[in-house]
């Protein structure tokens, strides 16, 4: 009987330790997996907050500041000022080249 407990002591501590490392739902793997998603949507939250405070800034410029709305709207809508003259460059398009006849 105590050769049984000798020997089914170290049995069980080299399969809980295995279950520890590679098994189960919170196996130290697992946890390091998750450790690195976090640290990756920690990344991703300072990436978002920094647009964020940048869309704020760019929406209480357009809100307070006219000379950022005039520039939005002149470049966006073309828009002008009475008296002047607005101009605007076309590229030609190029005219369609005849088509060759395959059957000659």
């Amino acid at each position: 009987m105590k050769r049984l407990a000798r020997l089914l002591l170290p049995v069980l501590l080299l399969v809980s330790l295995y279950y520890a490392v590679f098994g189960g739902e919170y196996s130290l793997l697992e946890l390091r997996a998750r450790r690195g998603d976090l640290e990756h949507e920690r990344v991703r939250l300072v990436e978002l907050e920094a647009q964020i405070d940048s869309l704020s800034a760019w929406t209480d410029s357009l809100r307070t500041d006219d000379h950022t709305l005039e520039r939005v709207a002149r470049e966006s809508f073309g828009m002008i000022k009475d008296g002047e003259t607005l101009y605007r460059f076309a590229v030609p398009e190029e005219p369609e080249a005849p088509a060759e006849d395959e059957t000659s």
